[in-house]
């Protein structure tokens, strides 16, 4: 049998794009079993009243990316969990790339490269800074698509309880403990809203500086309160 995958898909107000995800994950060609898992973080849990589809599970947490996933995971029925954003698309054939690249049994997860869904030039750049950037330290970033095998993420603990950078430091972990991933050079599509809402050089700037600062020891809690 293939293995399933259980997407799991953190929100947080994001009713207006709920649905139009959840039909492209379902309109995937996949031979395999598919799980979606959605779970919102918002006390109104307006993100999941608005999910018109029945076969999407539909879960509560408290608020916090991490917690949420965490949630979705141990929720989860699927061999491979696959961390989604709301506002990121897979490529057409994503699900199947997933297991083909799992076959090889020295992987424990991976991700995506990435694309910005903005025609503007700028956007090219940060592209390509990130697939270098990824494939150099080998720690992708959420809106990659992180995906990994469940009993290793189960068994290593998940996501830490963090507030930020939570991506960063189970990527981190992986590699400590001699583990592999490997970075798909297919490209899944993520919004530009962040980097329009704040400016794309403000934006970047903001996220280098908090990288460095996370490495150098700040706790997350800190610099959580510069990405809001």
């Amino acid at each position: 049998m293939r293995p399933a995958v259980s997407i799991v898909i953190p929100v947080f107000h994001e009713a207006h794009i709920i649905n139009p995800l959840v039909g492209h994950l379902l309109r995937m060609p996949f031979a395999g079993k598919r799980e979606i898992i959605v779970v919102d973080g918002a006390a109104s849990g307006d993100s999941l009243r608005a999910i018109r589809d029945p076969r999407a599970v539909k879960l509560r947490s408290t608020r916090g990316r991490a917690v949420q996933m965490n949630t979705g995971a141990r929720h989860a029925t699927g061999d491979i969990l696959l961390f989604l954003h709301a506002d990121t698309r897979l490529p057409d054939d994503g699900l199947e790339r997933i297991i083909e690249a799992l076959q090889a049994k020295d992987f424990v997860g991976g991700a995506f490269d990435l694309a910005i869904d903005s025609p503007r030039p700028c956007f090219r750049w940060i592209e390509k800074a990130a697939s270098r950037r990824s494939r150099i330290t080998r720690i992708p970033y959420g809106d990659q698509a992180i995906f990994i095998r469940k009993a290793y993420f189960l068994r290593h603990g998940g996501f830490a309880a963090i507030p930020i950078m939570e991506d960063v430091e189970l990527m981190r972990r992986i590699r400590r403990r001699g583990d592999r991933i490997i970075l798909l050079p297919h490209r899944v599509t993520t919004s530009a809203r962040r980097w329009e809402r704040t400016g794309v050089c403000r934006n970047t700037l903001r996220n280098w500086m908090l990288l460095i600062l996370y490495h150098a020891g700040v706790a997350p809690e800190r610099l959580s309160l510069f990405y809001r």
